[in-house]
């Protein structure tokens, strides 16, 4: 698959410092976040610094480094934020996965019971 970032996107901007954020966490390689559109009380995005879109084009393309400093930064928002209960941590991607910026993100999703993502 041919990964062309556009470096438009709102989170690029937002990396950039041209849109502001509620940062949580940040680190060399990530950036995490509040949603602006909260789905539970704990939701925080973490994006990679790194111009990838999916988790497919981080997975092929990012550094050890990168990779090792994306999951340190979700380790860090969720100790941050007391997900101790559990939470959910999901990519959308592409269009049948409905991700709607293409920039690589992570939900972090919790801080309540959410219930079974798919029926059973």
């Amino acid at each position: 698959m041919d990964f062309d970032y556009d470096d438009q996107n709102i989170f690029a901007k937002i990396l950039r410092g041209e849109i502001p954020n509620k940062t949580v966490f940040e680190n060399d390689h990530a950036l995490a976040f509040d949603d602006l559109y909260p789905q539970a009380p704990v939701h925080v995005l973490v994006i990679p610094k790194g111009p990838y879109m999916s988790l497919d084009h981080f997975a092929r393309d990012a550094s050890a480094e990168e990779q090792v400093g994306f999951m340190a930064a979700i380790s860090e928002v969720c100790a941050m934020t007391g997900v101790d209960a559990g939470f959910r941590a999901v990519a959308n991607t592409r269009e049948h996965g409905v991700q709607d910026v293409p920039h690589f993100h992570m939900h972090i999703i919790g801080g309540k019971a959410l219930g079974r993502m798919l029926p059973e």
